[in-house]
């Protein structure tokens, strides 16, 4: 049996599972994401002629894919949000960025030191691209299409997928810190955290926002309201246009040594802002949600036969724990203390609370990090602790999502109008 004709195979079932899965798994304790991790934890433990999969050897395939993956699906999130921005409409997500995110970054280097007893760069690394959430594995805590009415969204929902848009981006300085830190021999005073504060940290998320700011302003104007028909691109309503303005974002942003995935958020925002009632929000829209779910079965695929071939040799029970931990006990209390004094109602804030999946970023955060010196003698165990945690989060988050956001709707749609929440 030929390995490449076995790729191909798996290449067309996989697609064509892609687009049956989501809806046949709807109304079901389970998800896509799950499905898609378990069929390749199967073939890593089958006898199968698939190709040798090393994360640590390939690093820099791994960061790109997961890179792309990222940016679509953060073009798709933010096309996806109606509710126009502000600082006291987006009150949700600024706590969850605020204050969980920086929390949890805290409290997962203090677990990974306490419980591995490795250097802090090291830990405050896995503290760092464990901290962001994922906008891409769980279309239960999502946003739904893009519609024309401002306020159909519920808190949850666009709470969840706000954060996700913009944390994937702004977990960057902490990556960085570890970086800078492992680079320092692990001495703090040896690194420069002057140009961390000024650059890493302030300097890059303003360039970012910049950028997806003016860019998206004018692809925006572009779309809906230039003169000439062929650049009013709205009227044509092809759906391909809006890698190009990921892909665009994303490369400007970084050339200008700015932070790509903030960039390519504000810049989706930035678009969806410009003709918020538009029908073409839904083409573009829609196709980036295309493109995420064909990347995501894939990523999930290989990471389900990673630590079932190979991932699992790395694993060590402290790492089983540390994974649980974060899943069900530092993401739901960094966030509940976040929404604390917020608006929404108890079930509202334990369900935001919980639901922080791990994800594709995760991924991306390490392979980048391992492509810089002070992490290689961990890097199988880091790439098996990570690879852990996003995969209980997947079954874990994923077989629970269903019920609790269609509880909360059904409890939502049962209160009266004028009840408090």
């Amino acid at each position: 049996m030929s390995p490449a004709d076995l790729v191909f195979t798996a290449l067309g079932l996989g697609a064509l599972a892609a687009a049956v899965l989501p809806r046949l798994v709807r109304r079901m304790p389970f998800s896509m994401p799950m499905v898609f991790l378990a069929v390749g934890a199967l073939t890593g433990l089958l006898p199968l002629p698939m190709p040798e999969l090393d994360p640590v050897a390939d690093r820099a395939w791994v960061e790109h894919v997961t890179e792309i993956c990222v940016i679509v699906s953060l073009m798709g999130a933010g096309l996806a949000l109606n509710r126009p921005f502000g600082l006291r409409s987006w009150a949700g997500p600024w706590r969850l960025l605020g204050i969980t995110l920086p929390l949890t970054v805290a409290a997962t280097t203090a677990l990974t030191w306490w419980l591995f007893d490795w250097p802090v760069a090291t830990a405050l690394l896995v503290g760092a691209l464990l901290a962001p959430t994922d906008p891409v594995l769980a279309a239960e805590v999502r946003v739904g299409e893009p519609t024309d009415e401002d306020d159909d969204e519920d808190e949850v929902r666009f709470t969840l997928t706000a954060e996700a848009g913009l944390n994937d981006g702004l977990a960057f300085p902490f990556v960085l810190a570890a970086v800078a830190l492992a680079g320092a021999g692990g001495v703090w005073t040896a690194a420069d955290w002057g140009r961390w504060f000024g650059m890493d940290l302030v300097g890059k998320a303003v360039i970012a926002v910049v950028i997806g700011i003016v860019l998206g302003r004018l692809l925006g104007w572009m779309f809906f309201r230039a003169g000439a028909e062929s650049l009013r691109l709205s009227e044509h309503m092809e759906g391909f246009v809006a890698l190009a303005a990921t892909f665009l974002s994303y490369g400007l942003t970084e050339l200008a040594h700015g932070y790509g995935f903030v960039a390519v958020f504000v810049t989706a925002c930035a678009v969806r802002a410009a003709e918020r009632g538009h029908g073409y929000h839904k083409v573009l829209h829609g196709f980036t949600e295309q493109i995420e779910r064909l990347l995501t079965a894939a990523l999930l695929f290989l990471l389900g036969h990673y630590l079932a071939a190979t991932g699992l040799a790395s694993l060590t029970w402290p790492m089983v724990l540390f994974a649980l931990a974060l899943i069900v006990i530092v993401r739901p209390v960094t966030g509940w203390v976040a929404q604390l004094g917020f608006v929404t109602g108890p079930r509202e804030r334990v369900v935001t609370a919980v639901f922080g999946l791990r994800g594709i970023g995760s991924l991306f955060y390490l392979a980048y990090a391992l492509g810089h010196h002070g992490f290689e003698d961990r890097a199988h165990e880091l790439w098996a602790l990570t690879a852990t945690t996003v995969a209980f989060s997947v079954l874990l988050h994923g077989a629970s999502a269903t019920p609790a956001i269609r509880r909360l709707d059904r409890l939502r749609e049962a209160r009266p109008s004028d009840a408090p929440p």
